[in-house]
């Protein structure tokens, strides 16, 4: 085959209405509504965004926004907007499992697509690692003011049981303690456990395995929970606001407001999840949008009013930060003035979120991988769908193993960064997306469209480009540079797994598509 065929089979897009005929065929139980997807989406939103990162966004030595927070929070939600109305055009107009990895397929081609869905497992796969280590953070939080109740041992566990090898290792080495000698080995290598997150992961399979109304059952919970703890946060905390912790107001200028919108980027990842889930919709057409673009609205309105009552509890430059506002910020800054009660009740509210996001996300990853095993870039064997619960259940036990393998490696500040750099991209792709089909597909219907277009897909492609390249060209830091590399490494190792698999077997499924059409026409 010569280079000009291959290039041509590389820039081969799918028909939509193929994709959609190919929903019908083999698809998934259609069990959600409008309300459970604003529940879904405010669940995926609302979680370790505000319940651990916001502490460094506002407060990172030379980079953090301060009480221009609620300013990085703003740029990160306009950065958002437009590509959530590109999500819901597309969603409405192809819902089928897949999300951006399926707009890609349709506009852009077969290779595109197979990186857009590998730079989605970045953003899901890895947020679901991130969100997990999160839980642990903040379980260990929680349990700290039972000590008086709990066993020593469970209350203190040894640090290597309830974290990935890099930061216990750094933990121990900031105590004065040689890791070699502190950290368990088998066969030479240091075992290093992440056992609460690796228990929450096998929970939240399991959950996912029985069926995703059920999920979304267990989500409607923890979304009440949470909200009912951050309004709680944000009334009584306003109480203790001392305006003069807003002075200044932008301690590290305008690097700092955009780091920040970089860094609480990470608050808004979820969203886009529910177009993964187009498919389980009852009404697509309409409720899609609702879902989407509600879901954003509500959590921007909130990120704001909890920055506000952060930044005037604790002040965020000027003095020297303490850990808790960076691990736990709400629950830490209550407790500073006296509220222990209300810290103890934010910590369950964060678990309860932090929970609803692992579902969510686990969810999103297996319904992208579902439209690619689809699509043959992955074996036939992840197309099973469970004869009981109507769940691509091989699938989502495979997400869960993968989140289980990635704890062990990953800590929570390289998962974030990786997972925004895996967001951004996919915006972009998407923004991108609408415009071509725009050009090459203008008569199809559009139950919803993008208004302003194309100024407002260009606006996105601009704001998500221009913070990821700006975090890239300002980054600082072990965290920042180590999470930047691997981003590039993982585009190198997508295009070599495309070019040594995925390409293959798409040949090789043309080819039994062929025979099959010749068998057809022979038997007419």
């Amino acid at each position: 085959m010569t280079i000009k065929n291959i290039l041509a089979k590389m820039v081969t897009r799918k028909n939509p209405d193929d994709a959609l005929a190919g929903a019908k065929e083999g698809g998934l139980e259609k069990t959600l509504g409008v309300w459970d997807l604003i529940i879904l989406g405010v669940g995926a939103i609302i979680g370790s965004g505000i319940f651990a990162v916001v502490g460094t966004a506002a407060a990172a030595e030379g980079t953090g926004a301060g009480p221009a927070l609620m300013v990085s929070m703003v740029i990160a939600a306009i950065a958002c907007i437009f590509s959530a109305l590109c999500y819901s055009e597309f969603s409405t107009m192809i819902p089928v499992a897949g999300g951006a990895y399926t707009y890609t397929f349709a506009t852009l081609g077969e290779c595109m697509a197979w990186l857009i869905g590998w730079v989605l497992m970045l953003e899901y796969a890895i947020g679901f690692i991130a969100v997990a280590c999160a839980w642990t953070n903040h379980f260990m939080q929680f349990i700290k003011g039972f000590s008086n109740i709990l066993p020593a041992w469970f209350v203190n566990p040894p640090h290597w049981l309830i974290s990935d090898y890099r930061s216990a290792a750094h933990y121990y080495q900031a105590h004065g303690m040689d890791p070699s000698s502190v950290i368990p080995h088998i066969a030479g290598i240091p075992v290093s456990i992440n056992l609460p997150a690796i228990i929450m992961i096998i929970l939240m399979t399991a959950i996912l395995v029985k069926g995703t109304k059920d999920s979304a059952k267990m989500a409607g919970i923890m979304v009440f929970v949470k909200l009912a703890v951050i309004a709680l946060f944000v009334i009584a905390g306003a109480f203790y606001v001392r305006p003069e912790n807003w002075t200044p107001f932008a301690p590290n200028g305008f690097e700092g407001v955009f780091m920040g919108a970089f860094i609480i980027f990470f608050a808004y990842i979820g969203f886009d999840a529910l177009a993964t889930a187009a498919e389980e919709c009852k009404n697509p057409q309409k409720d899609l949008p609702i879902g989407i673009i509600g879901s954003l609205i509500i959590t921007t309105v909130v990120y704001v009013l909890v920055a506000l009552v952060l930044t005037g509890l604790q002040p965020t430059s000027g003095v020297a930060i303490p850990e808790g506002l960076l691990k736990a910020p709400m629950a830490f800054t209550m407790s500073v003035v006296g509220q222990d009660w209300i810290a103890g009740l934010i910590s369950i509210g964060s678990l309860a979120g932090l929970t609803s996001v692992l579902l969510v996300l686990q969810m999103a990853a297996t319904r992208v991988l579902f439209a690619m095993s689809r699509d043959h870039f992955l074996p036939k064997v992840f197309q099973k769908i469970h004869k009981k619960f109507n769940t691509p259940h091989i699938l989502t036990i495979t997400v869960g193993l993968v989140g289980i393998i990635g704890s062990l490696f990953l800590d929570l500040d390289v998962a974030a960064s990786l997972c925004n750099f895996g967001t951004f991209t996919s915006f972009i792709i998407v923004c991108v997306a609408i415009l071509i089909l725009r050009k090459i597909d203008p008569d199809r219907e559009r139950p919803f469209k993008v208004p302003f277009c194309p100024w407002f897909p260009l606006l996105g492609i601009i704001c998500c480009g221009g913070l990821m390249v700006y975090s890239m060209v300002v980054a600082k830091g072990e965290t920042a540079v180590l999470s930047s590399l691997l981003f590039i490494v993982w585009i190198i190792m997508g295009a070599l797994i495309y070019a040594g698999y995925g390409y293959r077997k798409n040949r090789e499924a043309e080819k039994v598509e062929v025979v099959e059409d010749e068998q057809i026409t022979t038997n007419i």
